[in-house]
């Protein structure tokens, strides 16, 4: 079956490399992303003064708590992303339609969370374990102290029930549309710009802006759904809301307290968080896609064009 091939295994192994490495690259830029989004007292500084403050207060170790749950999650989450992706798209996409590109994405990224979900869950709260969320009603209940990804998937299974580890799926499965619009704007630029150098493999730079363009793209549109989803992992209370309330509620919420500009809270670390992860991502993906296959299958480089 086309869903089960060596060349899907090589691109979910390069995707999911390829996001580790970026994402371990770039760690810090993260850390900033989330305590802006969840630390509700906190007020909006610079990327580069607020990666000082967090060095000054907590050291080396404040800038990449949670670096090793949230690599494992990205991880299988690329894994998982980039095999359903190619998988469904030699099957229903051969000729590699834009629209179709996007429809396969929004399947895939579908398929990506209620797989992964419960490893994002555990990942946020390790990550912010130790640090002061919020304020006065605001500030979230002392959670227990987690050992580890797998440690936090028993304390959270056991203590919250299926609810707790797939909190936030429901915006997950809304945010299905920021892959899936980043891949599409990612393979049709990348063959225009293909097109444009006479079908010759495009550089690592090039590879890496169309990436960078790709990923803003797509996490400008969908940034507010992306706050909410953050703080749903977290379990964040807010006054006047159910515990487990829903997306819109709490956009509304968020309107109504911080204004429109709260829904877009920490949206300039993310940027910059994001967009350089993914490019990053984009160009180990190619250059690890290229040395895999040569491993594993002994095809050439141009034989590799073919997949992509």
């Amino acid at each position: 079956m086309e869903l089960f091939t060596y060349s899907n295994l090589v691109h979910a192994i390069a995707g999911g490399s390829g996001s580790a490495v970026a994402m371990s690259a770039l760690y810090p830029l993260d850390t900033v992303r989330t305590r802006q989004q969840l630390e509700e007292g906190r007020t909006s500084k610079n990327i580069f003064s607020q990666l000082a403050e967090i060095y000054k207060q907590e050291g080396l170790a404040g800038l990449y708590r949670g670096l090793l749950p949230v690599v494992e999650s990205l991880y299988c989450s690329n894994f998982v992303y980039f095999y359903s992706f190619h998988g469904l798209r030699r099957v229903a996409n051969p000729d590699k339609e834009a629209l179709r590109d996007l429809l396969l994405g929004v399947l895939s990224a579908s398929i990506n969370v209620m797989t992964t979900n419960p490893l994002w869950v555990v990942n946020t709260r390790l990550k912010m374990q130790g640090v002061k969320v919020g304020t006065g009603s605001q500030i979230s209940p002392v959670r227990r102290r987690y050992k580890g990804m797998l440690d936090g998937l028993r304390q959270v299974g056991r203590d919250e029930g299926v609810a707790g580890l797939w909190s936030g799926a429901a915006s997950s499965l809304v945010l299905t549309v920021n892959p899936a619009i980043q891949f599409m704007a990612y393979e049709a630029m990348k063959r225009q710009a293909q097109r444009m150098s006479g079908g010759r493999q495009l550089s690592s730079l090039a590879v890496f802006g169309v990436g960078a363009v790709a990923k803003t793209i797509a996490t400008v549109l969908t940034y507010p759904i992306q706050l909410v989803q953050a703080k749903q992992r977290h379990g964040h209370t807010f006054d006047g809301l159910p515990q487990k309330a829903g997306l819109i509620p709490i956009m509304l919420y968020i309107v109504r307290r911080h204004g429109v500009q709260g829904l877009f809270k920490g949206l300039e670390a993310k940027l910059l968080q994001t967009v350089l992860t993914a490019a990053l991502m984009f160009v180990c993906y190619e250059k690890i896609a290229a040395i895999v296959f040569a491993l594993l299958m002994g095809k050439k480089e141009t034989v590799l064009q073919k997949n992509f």
